[in-house]
């Protein structure tokens, strides 16, 4: 299979979708970037998606025909076991292992972290940042000296996480930053993560502005 035919169906604010870009940007494979609007979803897209839900890889065969993948670890994993350039998952199976249960403990941390940014009003926040907090306090003890999840390489943990952290940048500091008070590890590895050129790349350059149009739009207590 010719690693120039993937196409990744996207939105533009999915964090799912930020994982496997992720993947794919530091794998070094080229791809297509298709984005579909979730309020009005095409029927091409609904009959390709089990879940209606992105995102979607659609491989191409050079016979014309394709498959596709859904479901955003599935594509990640594949993209690991398939496609050359540097090893996202440790080569230690007991190490290997661990990073796959903070990858579930991530999934875990962004529906938290969705919960409080699309909370409507100061006491509901309140609520959801306890589950939150609690997370990032088990984050904290569980990290390392960084740069990364694992020390100096770029995981699979860590593209699981970089898009739970950019949420918050941007936002108005009174409203999110004492949520990480108190954690340096976390705010470093935030740094780092925010810093990396697939992360960045992951996402569109107008994020900032589309997820504040998302919160105005849910009448987020956030909201700018």
């Amino acid at each position: 299979m010719s690693t120039s035919a993937l196409s990744l169906i996207s939105h533009p604010l999915c964090p799912f979708v930020q994982r496997a870009a992720i993947v794919l940007l530091e794998k070094g494979i080229p791809f297509t970037r298709i984005d579909v609007d979730l309020s009005e979803k095409p029927a091409w897209f609904l009959a390709m998606s089990p879940t209606s839900k992105v995102p979607l890889l659609k491989i191409h065969g050079n016979d014309g025909t394709h498959k596709v993948l859904f479901e955003s670890m599935a594509i990640c994993e594949y993209l690991e076991e398939t496609q050359a350039g540097t090893p996202l998952h440790p080569s230690d199976p007991l190490v290997r292992a661990q990073h796959r249960a903070w990858i579930e403990f991530g999934s875990a941390t962004l529906a938290d972290a969705w919960g409080y940014l699309n909370a409507k009003d100061f006491t509901a926040a309140s609520m959801k940042a306890v589950a939150f907090r609690d997370k990032l306090d088990r984050l904290e003890d569980a990290l390392g000296t960084g740069p990364y999840f694992g020390g100096d390489q770029f995981s699979m943990v860590d593209a699981v996480f970089a898009p739970v952290f950019r949420y918050f940048e941007g936002l108005a500091p009174d409203k999110n930053s004492a949520l990480f008070e108190g954690m340096p590890k976390i705010g470093a590895w935030r740094y780092s993560l925010a810093a990396r050129p697939s992360v960045i790349a992951a996402a569109p350059s107008d994020y900032a502005a589309l997820f504040h149009a998302h919160l105005q739009r849910y009448d987020s207590w956030l909201a700018p």
